[in-house]
């Protein structure tokens, strides 16, 4: 048994949902007149409830808000600096021992 999963255009789905609020029929009626299930619909109805603007991105991406945006811009700079952090404590003796042999300009030892 082959598994292909029907993709949705963004569209689709919030005219699926606006269909949905509006007609007066039940998820299921609706689903059944759109050729989907109705857990699709329910889940659709879910995710446009909790953010209209920032529903259905699409193929894993997420829509982020600047507020969201910003969050995880530093919280990516905070795990580079920890790792910076890290290397430096626990190979600053390395760095210490071989100093004679680092330096500053290029092309000099």
């Amino acid at each position: 048994m082959e598994g292909n999963r029907r993709q949705y255009s963004e569209e689709f789905k919030k005219d699926a949902v606006g269909h949905s609020l509006t007609s007066g029929k039940t998820v299921v009626e609706v689903a059944q007149d759109l050729g989907i299930a109705h857990s699709n619909l329910r889940r659709w109805r879910t995710q446009y409830g909790k953010n209209e603007e920032l529903a259905f991105p699409g193929n894993g991406k997420q829509r982020l808000t600047p507020q969201e945006e910003e969050i995880r811009r530093l919280k990516e700079e905070l795990y580079e600096a920890k790792g910076a952090r890290y290397i430096k404590k626990s190979c600053g003796h390395l760095l210490k021992k071989n100093r004679r042999f680092i330096s500053v300009y290029p092309g000099t030892r």
